[in-house]
């Protein structure tokens, strides 16, 4: 379907935590090739995101914290703003859902759904912490998994098999809040009923968008299969955007409803007096970059509540990856496994470009995939590295020492010149189809083969050779080169901005990158997106001195750079990655790992030992009255030989000194047990263990982790006292 302008959309990441590269694999990275690419085609593109501000992770760690959910979602929402910034991944905006437009248009667009009867309302019983005096969502209760017994699981979900669950299903569910047993309490919701759209949504999606990525409509057609059901838009909540009916005080939208919306609200604080061409206007594309976890909200949820509001235009295409493991283990914010994007600014400077290529060479487009720091090493210095600077550096080192610099005249071509340079237009179409569907891994690997040519032409021609007897082939070999320089500084925009700029400056040429949105048509706000600083916008056009402009239509194209034009000094575009970087990446995450176990350990110790064995079978009064259980006092204690865990005691009972073998040695030396007031079944007939006859029997406590502890009177009794 043609367009006159693209509207592209990234998930909106939640403001609880730093942005890791899980996040970056899974839509930022991948949307930002997008956007530059279109750009630098001369498309009319937009590019919005923002900070996701409300739902109950954030109430949970301001309560934690001490401070107001406001002061949480400033502190990530700056973080994460930066974070895409240094990594060149610019938005034309970047803002947030507790903003006052935002506020205002979701409250909009759910009292139109309303007013028009889009909703259904169901009263029903959910649990609610008495103690703490709120409803409790299902992140806010934590219990026994039923499926492999998890003593930690969600109420939504087990994290440790995975498994999707309900509260009604944890065993002894416990609030996070307060910790009490919930109760449950009737409360009244509105619910999006998004069986009515199910038709819709299966010829739209299921015959209509065919072409989407497998995992896409897969996951689509499994929902769809399983059968739509009313999702609750409302919440029993204090923080967010306020239900604007009412009878629904202390309601809130739900998340869910609330965050997709943003992309409009964002658009129209960019765009106040254009946003709906970007939006109702049926030229439009809309484009969605997503992680798989968000698939049913942008596929089948988002697009039921544009249907259901009645203009909108309706996404595209939704290209969403898989996840993106570290060094084997699933990355968790809460577990603190991830390499954070602010972090990596700070341990790798100036190597932006590092991790982008790395994370799109390794995307998880199709399936899962892991990302360790020695492979982000090895693509730096065997790929970056060794082909695209090696290349990179050679030709223009070698034109500056044999023509001051200055792009040579092809005085004596040869056919090879010809065939390599013609060898980057099916690079070129490769490189677009594959960008064109969404498969950025691909793409970039048709871009490196641009520099794997011009690596391997410059390797057989060896001009610094042939130099020394033909220098006007060594002109006509280096023309060729520059022109394969060239070509890369254009087609590594997308994926390296920034080594793109650098190599720019050595060429001394601009980039036609396309129109900026981010000057908006009203007065800039704070959420306008700007570099952080000492970074580049790659937006704009830039005009060297000789006013030679780069733009995607000369990719390919064999005479981009003309004879005489003056280069620029040579820079190095990659460095190498020592093994003392990576080496320092991977101690950090081991320390991590092992704080980790160390503490689930001490927890499930900790939980063992408050484990109750179940109650025996009930003994009658008479029973335990034939029992004689007396005070005692440890006369004399030692080890008996060869054995681990026997001590002999000799005790004072009141009523005789006697001798008892207890297998406490592991738990107590004889030196501790000397003088110790004990308790001891004094009745239990003699037993002889170990050719010693003991006589009566210790009575002790023994903990779920299997530690014993001894059974002593509060205060010093005399010995032979009876308890009962």
């Amino acid at each position: 379907m043609s367009h006159k302008r693209t509207l592209v959309t990234c998930a909106l990441p939640y403001a609880n935590g730093p942005v890791h590269i899980g996040h970056l694999a899974g839509a930022y990275i991948p949307g930002d090739i997008f956007v530059r690419y279109l750009r630098m085609r001369g498309e009319d593109v937009v590019f919005i995101c923002g900070s996701d501000e409300h739902g109950v992770p954030i109430t949970i760690k301001a309560r934690e914290e001490g401070v107001t959910p406001q002061d949480i979602v400033d502190r990530y929402h700056k973080i994460m703003k930066d974070a895409f910034s240094g990594l060149g991944i610019n938005f034309d905006i970047y803002s947030r859902t507790s903003s006052k437009v935002h506020a205002q248009n979701a409250s909009e667009f759910f009292r139109k759904l309303y007013d028009q009867d889009d909703f259904i309302t169901k009263e029903s019983e959910q649990l609610y912490d008495s103690e703490a005096g709120m409803f409790l969502t299902d992140r806010l209760i934590e219990g026994t998994c039923p499926k492999c017994g998890n003593p930690r699981a969600y109420g939504d979900q087990c994290e440790k098999c995975g498994s999707t669950l309900s509260p009604e299903e944890l065993l002894d569910p416990k609030s996070r809040l307060s910790g009490s047993t919930p109760v449950k309490k009737k409360t009244k919701h509105w619910y999006l009923p998004l069986d009515r759209y199910e038709p819709w949504l299966r010829d739209w999606i299921l015959e209509q968008h065919k072409e989407w990525k497998t995992n896409v409509y897969g996951q689509c057609k499994s929902w769809l299969d399983g059968g739509l059901q009313p999702r609750a838009v409302t919440r029993d909540l204090e923080w967010g955007v306020p239900v604007p009916v009412e009878g629904a005080e202390g309601k809130v939208l739900y998340v869910w409803f609330d965050a997709p919306i943003g992309y409009i609200s964002n658009t129209k604080e960019l765009l106040p007096e254009s946003w709906e061409k970007w939006w109702k206007d049926k030229d439009t594309r809309l484009v969605h970059f997503i992680g798989k976890d968000n698939i049913v909200f942008h596929c089948i949820v988002f697009p039921s509540m544009l249907k259901a509001y009645g203009d909108y235009v309706l996404p595209d295409n939704v290209p969403s990856n898989e996840f993106l493991n570290l060094e084997g283990d699933k990355i968790s914010t809460s577990r603190g496994w991830a390499v954070w994007v602010d972090e990596y600014e700070r341990d790798f400077p100036g190597q932006e470009d590092v991790l982008r290529y790395v994370l799109t060479a390794n995307a998880p487009e199709t399936k899962d995939n892991d990302f360790t720091w020695k492979d982000f090493q090895s693509r730096n210095n065997s790929e970056l590295l060794a082909l695209f600077g090696n290349f990179v550096n050679r030709a223009v080192v070698l034109t500056h020492k044999y023509f001051g610099g200055a792009v040579p005249e092809n005085l004596k071509p040869e056919a090879i010149d010809a065939e390599t340079l013609a060898a980057v237009k099916p690079c070129r179409e490769a490189l677009e189809k594959y960008i064109e569907t969404y498969h950025f891994r691909e793409a970039l690997k048709e871009a490196m083969n641009i520099a794997r040519i011009g690596n391997k032409y410059i390797s057989d021609m060896e001009p610094w050779k042939v130099a020394k007897e033909d220098m006007d082939r060594t002109a006509s070999i280096l023309y060729t080169c520059l022109q394969l320089c060239a070509n890369l500084a254009i087609a590594f925009e997308p994926f390296t901005p920034f080594s793109a700029e650098k190599l720019r400056g050595i060429l001394r040429v601009g980039i036609d990158a396309g129109r900026d949105y981010r000057a908006g048509e009203g007065t800039p706000t704070e959420n306008f997106f700007t570099p952080a600083e000492g970074k580049a916008l790659h937006c704009h056009s830039e005009q060297s001195e000789e006013s030679l402009v780069l733009n995607w239509s000369m990719l390919a194209a064999t005479e981009l750079l003309p004879s005489g034009h003056q280069l620029g000094e040579a820079v190095l575009l990659f460095r190498k990655i020592e093994d003392s970087e990576v080496e320092a990446q991977i101690a950090r995450l081991d320390a991590i790992k092992a704080a980790r176990e160390a503490a689930e350990a001490e927890k499930a110790a900790k939980e063992a030992a408050h484990k109750v064995d179940a109650q025996k079978a009930e003994v009658s009064f008479e029973q335990f009255g034939a029992m004689d259980i007396r005070t005692a006092t440890v006369l004399e204690a030692e080890r008996v030989p060869k054995t681990d865990k026997l001590l002999k005691l000799t005790i004072d009972t009141g009523l005789d000194k006697r001798t008892i073998v207890s297998g406490i040695a592991e738990y107590y030396s004889p030196e501790e047990m000397i003088g110790k007031q004990i308790c001891i079944l004094a009745n239990l007939a003699p037993r002889v263990i170990r050719g010693i006859e003991s006589k009566g029997m210790i009575l002790m406590a023994k903990q779920g982790d299997g530690k014993m502890r001894f059974i002593t009177p509060q205060e010093a009794v005399a010995n032979g006292a009876q308890i009962g």
